[in-house]
């Protein structure tokens, strides 16, 4: 039985600006990758967190049955949220220890419905630090953003 594993990024040129996210899902069986799929899109006005949080949706939303998967994303704010503020947040009904609603609410919402049909191991990894699958998540985020992107 192959390993799934998803490689998710976001991009954003100026925070808020335009921004794309990447995805890169791979099938690995005994560490070989035997199948890959590469997904990216982008927003005209949006943020770098709303870019990680729609990657990690993507993946999960485009596997047509349950899965196994591990979610590999170099961001703390969507590996934090997803693992551990989230319990909190719906327990406050959607609302942060200080008692504001939580940032991008409908994308938690979306990616807490996305995960809940899945077994999801979550893992972060350093950002920009050489990871080969990372650095093409990157890419796809790069990609997903660049029609997005006013030329100079």
């Amino acid at each position: 039985m192959p390993e799934l594993f998803a490689y998710t990024d976001g991009a954003c040129s100026g925070n808020p600006g335009p921004g794309g996210w990447g995805v890169l899902l791979q099938a690995k069986q005994a560490d070989q990758v035997i199948k890959e799929r590469k997904l990216c899109g982008g927003e005209a006005d949006t943020t770098n967190n709303r870019m990680e949080l729609l990657a990690a949706i993507t993946a999960l939303e485009t596997l047509e049955r349950p899965s196994k998967i591990t979610i590999v994303t170099d961001s703390a704010y969507v590996k934090n949220g997803v693992t551990g503020w989230i319990y909190g947040w719906k327990r406050n009904g959607w609302k942060t220890s200080n008692k504001k609603p939580v940032k991008n609410i409908e994308l938690w919402q979306r990616l807490d419905c996305a995960q809940e049909r899945h077994t999801v191991t979550w893992q972060w990894v350093k950002g920009h630090a050489g990871h080969p699958e990372n650095e093409q998540a990157d890419e796809l985020a790069r990609q997903g953003m660049a029609p997005f992107k006013k030329s100079d």
